[in-house]
């Protein structure tokens, strides 16, 4: 139970700081949609996201309005569509994304994510049907997000999956470039998935989940901003402290939302999510927490250590809170849904290779990042390539969230609007990487992964 004082702190923190629940995502198995109609198949999939999901808006509102608290987004995962395509007669996996897009409108959810393949030690013939369709996929839907797994540090990395990869990136941009390429927003290359991310564009819902389950995702960069305006000047042992007693505070927040979700909607309770997840709103900025302590503009020297301190304390906090900890959970820094790494790029002071190096201790990587259109494939690919060799190496999530901006060059802004605001357009190696990805093959796992 939370006591009055967190009570009153918490109401603070909402009506202050920008402090919200991030995503309820109710995650549903399409396991037994699948069916040798493609047709078929489709029908199955609409009426049972439908029928699980049908409550989750109003539920979502109902607690917003009872308890105080900003629930931003209400979002579904299914189980990834590959495997669920795969047993049908179709040649192309369009026809699925629809039938996920008309659901999501007819739920009033604002994404879904699953249209998903895992192809981190090969391709089966439903992997390659939906990578073939993914670019087209996502180009006529509206709500539908996607994700690759590619690599993981068992089994090494999908060389071959990533030079294909960096086609669809531009071919996905090049069909969506009248709506400044959101394609490639809704879509992310990753190595070690995990299996109950509640946030988008890269949630699904893993094989080992149930038949339903609630996750959320909770917020608060602002919160913890405001928190470490009461240390300036102190060590970074206080530091580290007063971070964590904040990210207690969103977590216990964010497990009382999601276990009454799980009551009302009698579907179980999963996990939190703890990552600090920004917006382009004022103040809730994961780039401006960095500067709190210390640096004159996020991307200057020490941005890694501060945000490896960050990442570590919000666990730390975060699994305090609760027991059941998942997803991602840790500190995000996308570029265009962060107001402070937006100016940070403007400002010259943040550049695609200093964000690289940041991935290695946040909690994913190379997030919404926008690239001149002219981009090689080529380029895409190892950019993809090396976002996994961190994730593989190092035992960690990482993905790539990255979009070709069709006629724009560096300086350029790209606006998408909402929660995923606007994109400078950043400088990428003037150097090619053409030859290294025609190898294929695949990046053997490192020794380290012999852990049994």
């Amino acid at each position: 139970m939370l006591s009055p004082l967190e009570i009153i702190e918490t109401l603070k923190m909402i009506q202050e700081e920008n402090l919200d629940i991030r995503t309820i995502t109710m995650g549903i198995s399409l396991r037994d949609c699948a069916d040798a109609s493609a047709q078929k198949s489709c029908d199955k999939i609409y009426e049972k996201i439908c029928r699980r999901a049908e409550r989750l808006v109003a539920v979502g509102e109902e607690i917003e309005r009872e308890y105080g608290i900003p629930i931003i987004n209400k979002r579904i995962s299914v189980t990834p569509m590959a495997l669920v395509a795969e047993s049908s007669d179709a040649t192309s996996y369009v026809p699925f994304a629809h039938a996920l897009d008309r659901a999501a409108h007819t739920v009033g959810v604002n994404f879904i994510g699953g249209f998903s393949a895992l192809v981190h030690k090969g391709f089966t013939k439903g992997d390659r049907i939906l990578v073939d369709s993914l670019a087209e996929a996502l180009s006529v839907t509206d709500r539908v997000c996607a994700s690759i797994n590619l690599a993981s540090t068992k089994s090494g990395i999908n060389m071959d999956a990533v030079a294909e990869m960096g086609h669809v990136i531009k071919k996905a941009a090049e069909l969506s470039a009248s709506r400044n390429a959101i394609a490639c927003a809704k879509l992310v290359v990753f190595a070690n998935v995990p299996e109950d991310n509640p946030f988008m564009a890269g949630a699904f819902h893993g094989i080992g989940e149930p038949e339903t389950v609630i996750n959320v995702g909770v917020s608060g960069p602002g919160a913890v901003k405001v928190a470490l305006e009461k240390v300036r000047g102190e060590d970074f042992g206080h530091v580290s402290e007063m971070i964590k007693k904040t990210a207690f505070k969103i977590t216990r927040m964010g497990q009382l939302v999601a276990m009454e979700a799980s009551r009302r909607l009698d579907v179980p309770f999963g996990i939190v999510d703890l990552s600090l997840a920004p917006t382009p709103a004022v103040g809730d900025s994961v780039a401006y927490i960095l500067e709190e302590m210390g640096l004159e503009k996020c991307g200057a020297h020490g941005t890694t250590a501060a945000l490896a301190l960050l990442n570590d304390a919000v666990k730390k906090g975060g699994t305090m809170a609760t027991s059941y900890v998942g997803g991602l959970s840790g500190a995000f820094i996308p570029v265009s849904e962060d107001a402070g790494m937006i100016a940070a790029v403007q400002a010259g002071a943040l550049s695609l290779d200093k964000l690289e190096a940041m991935t290695c201790v946040c909690s994913v990587g190379l997030d919404m990042v926008v690239v001149p259109g002219d981009t090689p494939a080529s380029t895409l690919s190892a950019i993809i390539a090396d976002e996994a060799a961190i994730g593989v190496i190092n035992n960690k999530t990482t993905a790539v969230r990255i979009i070709p901006a069709p006629g724009k060059k560096v300086g350029d802004v790209l606006e998408f609007g909402g929660l995923l605001g606007s994109g400078p357009v950043m400088a990428v190696n003037k150097f090619g990487s053409e030859a290294f990805i025609a190898r294929g093959g695949r990046i053997p796992a490192p020794i380290h992964s012999l852990r049994n």
